[in-house]
């Protein structure tokens, strides 16, 4: 190739491709609260993605809109969650279930920081690392949860995900 056909082109990490795929899925979302994609690969090989929607055949935040729950956190303050909807990490993990798709091993990238139920999935179903875009704001179960079981855990960013009526 002569020089004048270089081009420069840089191509990405192997972190940086799940990444940009992880927010691709995203695009699928259902509720546009705090879109989130998830894409568990095995060997560099993807298994299995999932996004933020409502369980199968259930109306989704889209069509019939937002159901809020209010938590009270143990400090006193109050944040507002949807409900209607799965985490993408849920979702991915699901999938892997119904297609009898193992993620013994696997590496999870998520755009955002798993919460504490969709960690604890995580560690059950036996992936090992879990690479993420940015931060949830509520991931400090989650970051003492993966150090305690023994996951692998590495957010590419320190930006804190926001959400609109939090």
């Amino acid at each position: 190739m002569s020089e004048e056909n270089k081009t420069e082109h840089k191509r990405p990490s192997w972190d940086e491709y799940f990444i940009g795929i992880s927010d691709a899925v995203a695009t699928r979302c259902t509720c546009d609260r705090g879109p989130g994609g998830c894409v568990i690969v095995r060997d560099k090989q993807i298994l299995t993605t999932g996004y933020i929607g409502s369980p199968i055949g259930l109306p989704h935040c889209s069509e019939v809109g937002h159901e809020f729950k209010e938590t009270i956190h143990e400090d006193r303050h109050k944040t507002k969650h949807c409900v209607r909807t799965i985490h993408s990490e849920m979702n991915a993990i699901c999938q892997a279930a119904k297609l009898g798709i193992s993620l013994n091993g696997a590496t999870l990238y998520n755009n955002k920081s798993p919460c504490r139920n969709c960690a604890m999935a995580i560690i059950n179903a036996g992936i090992k690392r879990v690479v993420c875009k940015q931060r949830y704001h509520a991931d400090q179960d989650t970051t003492r949860l993966f150090s305690e079981a023994g996951v692998k855990y590495e957010v590419l960013s320190e930006k804190v995900a926001e959400y609109p009526n939090q």
